[in-house]
């Protein structure tokens, strides 16, 4: 597939909520970038639906992000719906065969659904190229993951399979890879001799949002420490790139996630989990999450998890990093900080205390802070920190259309690779088996507050 090539989308799992909010408007503020691009979309799901209500959503979707009305009307003149059952062979035949190659195969549709489908590829005549998309999560434990890649390679091989973390969007990806490796400043202290301990915190001020069929059957953790948060670690702590390319970046991250295990080889005293009771975020009063339409407290799922790992090799040895993710917690905190170690001697003179330096590094919207220790205004032997900071540019696109963009032009950059991924289970099964056999109480904290008392708190 090229840039300038029709390429066919096909969405399988269309009439969802992730096509209409995510996968639309991304591939919306693609087109805006890169107009010439030819894609023809194909909604496919058992959802009743006309071709005009197919269209009207797709104008609606493209509408969220401002999309000019010429684009608007290209795509949605040459997009059609097909309602049909994807379990069904004779079914998923016959829509394969009224579409032709260059085929993007979009799994918009629960892990277990995905899996049979699938298996119902591997027996069928694809276009080709055929590219698939799947969304996290890939698999439900390692085991899991692995059967599922196997699947997966028997329908196409592992260069035409796109694993999707929009959290890896281009901008994100690439900023962190610019701060690490193309200045002179960060680089030499990038290691323990220097960090004494990293943050990757992901927390949200909105709470489940109608989104009980999914979040209560994977909770704060399933959602996203096993996926994006091990990830962006991943990106965060590989070694020095030689160049910006797929394998090597997907093979650097490997190699993190190989070394990566919970801190101590105790889930019981490194990780944390909770869930919120009835509050207010903002001026919106939240109920208690057991009492979230749909919700089955008997499952015990978290909507707050914290989980610390090490990373056993030279540049980590002893460095904890701890991941966190919340939901309907006091405010957004969606970033990266990395402690550094105190000077090992102050001047005698100085009054107050150097507090340690640190680094924050904004994921949404992306910027960089330097927290410094330095003379104070006034008296110049007082020491206070003061911040530095850098905003960095948005990325061109929305994360989903980055993700798309790679996936149609074949581009494994933003993907994450099989063996990546049944990593990331391997690193959190431990943790899960020992939440579900009670191990490790299930805490509580007031919608909109920064969660129980003892865990992380932004400084």
């Amino acid at each position: 597939m090229t840039a300038d090539a029709p390429v066919t989308l096909l969405i399988l799992g269309a009439g969802g909520d992730l096509t209409h909010r995510l996968l639309l408007p991304g591939l919306a503020s693609l087109l805006q970038v890169e107009p010439d691009r030819q894609v023809h979309v194909i909604g496919a799901d058992r959802v009743e639906m006309t071709d005009g209500q197919w269209r009207a959503r797709l104008r609606e979707s493209f509408g969220t992000v401002k999309t000019p009305p010429k684009i608007t009307s290209a795509v949605a003149k040459s997009s059609h719906y097909v309602r049909t059952d994807l379990l069904d062979s004779n079914a998923l035949k016959a829509l394969l065969d009224g579409v032709k190659g260059p085929l993007v195969i979009y799994f918009a549709l629960p892990p277990a659904v995905s899996i049979k489908v699938c298996a119902l590829l591997a027996d069928l005549d694809l276009p080709d190229p055929t590219r698939l998309a799947l969304e996290k999560p890939f698999g439900t434990d390692e085991a899991s993951a692995h059967a599922f890649n196997e699947q997966l390679h028997k329908v196409v091989p592992e260069s035409q399979i796109f694993r999707v973390d929009h959290f890896l969007g281009r901008s994100t990806v690439l900023n962190l890879i610019g701060l690490r490796f193309a200045n002179r400043i960060m680089q030499p202290i990038w290691s323990a001799e220097h960090i004494e301990r990293v943050e990757i915190v992901y927390d949200e001020d909105l709470a489940l949002e109608g989104r009980a069929g999914y979040y209560d059957r994977a909770g704060a953790l399933q959602d996203m420490l096993q996926s994006h948060l091990l990830q962006a670690m991943a990106v965060f702590a590989m070694e020095p790139l030689a160049t910006v390319e797929p394998n090597e970046l997907h093979d650097l991250k490997a190699q993190v996630l190989r070394a990566t295990r919970v801190w101590g080889n105790s889930p019981r005293r490194s990780t944390r989990r909770a869930r919120y009771t009835a509050g207010r975020t903002g001026d919106r009063r939240v109920p208690a999450y057991v009492k979230e339409k749909d919700v089955d407290p008997d499952r015990m799922t978290e909507t707050l998890a914290q989980v610390t790992v090490e990373i056993r090799n030279n540049r980590w040895q002893g460095v904890p990093f701890t991941l966190r993710s919340g939901k309907a917690m006091a405010e957004p905190r969606k970033q990266i900080v990395a402690y550094f170690r105190e000077v090992p001697h102050v001047p005698a003179g100085f009054n107050g205390v150097a507090a340690a330096d640190k680094m924050i590094i904004n994921l949404t919207p992306g910027a960089v802070s330097l927290a410094l220790t330095m003379n104070a205004e006034g008296d110049p032997l007082d020491l206070e920190q003061k911040v530095l900071r850098a905003e960095l540019a948005d990325g061109r696109m929305q994360p989903y259309g980055e993700v798309i963009r790679e996936i149609l032009d074949g581009n494994p950059l933003l993907t994450v690779r099989g063996d990546t991924a049944e990593s990331c289970w391997r690193i959190m099964d431990p943790v899960l088996k020992a939440w579900r056999s009670g191990r490790v109480p299930m805490e509580e904290y007031s919608a909109g507050s920064q969660g129980p008392d003892g865990w992380l708190a932004e400084d």
